[in-house]
């Protein structure tokens, strides 16, 4: 059934589908990434194609090829029970200037994806509600999973942030005690966080 969706956005898209494949039943299709999003609307509503999940959205790096990144998106219909890859290649040799369009208003689900994302290889996505780090800090340089990020770079030193800094409250929150959550503060298991050299 994906092949048909495949031939679908081909007769729909026409040169816009810049590669299609289906090895191995991995249905795949490379679009350009100016008509990202136009295409993620497409395959959403329309009828025959009811793509109403968002499965994955993740990044990918190829160092070698120019546009360097692409940006994978993994779809599913739960009525339709087909699914299908989308690609947009995005970037110049050194990663940059690597944007494409945000799908957080096509699926909510894309938020945090397009987040990682963004973080983890430096993808723009324009429109994103709240686009900023998700699991690196503010402050780190670079983007980590560029394979040309070198392995022993140094990160910046950040200083100790109060709670109104922070932004959010950096006390442990309900249901964790001041004892939980911490084993490297403890070298014992004595609550109060005190070492006492391994001595009983």
């Amino acid at each position: 059934m994906s092949e048909r969706l495949l031939a679908k956005l081909r007769e729909r898209f026409g040169a816009s589908v810049l590669e299609t494949h289906s090895h191995l039943g991995d249905d795949t299709a490379v679009v350009d990434p100016a008509r990202w999003k136009e295409i993620c609307a497409f395959l959403r509503d329309d009828p025959a194609c009811d793509m109403q999940m968002l499965v994955d959205l993740c990044g990918a790096d190829y160092p070698d090829r120019t546009p360097r990144l692409e940006v994978v998106l993994h779809l599913y219909s739960i009525a339709r029970r087909h699914r299908l890859r989308l690609k947009a290649r995005v970037g110049d040799e050194d990663a940059e200037g690597a944007e494409i369009d945000s799908v957080v208003d096509l699926w909510q689900g894309a938020n945090w994806f397009e987040r990682e994302t963004y973080d983890m290889f430096g993808v723009k996505f324009r429109g994103h509600p709240d686009l900023r780090r998700i699991l690196m800090y503010p402050e780190f340089e670079g983007h980590p999973l560029l394979k040309t990020y070198p392995a022993n770079k140094t990160q910046p030193l950040v200083a100790y942030r109060t709670e109104e800094e922070a932004g959010v409250p950096l006390e442990k929150l309900a249901p964790f005690g001041d004892d939980e959550g911490m084993s490297f503060g403890r070298k014992n298991g004595d609550a109060t966080g005190d070492a006492t050299n391994g001595e009983a």
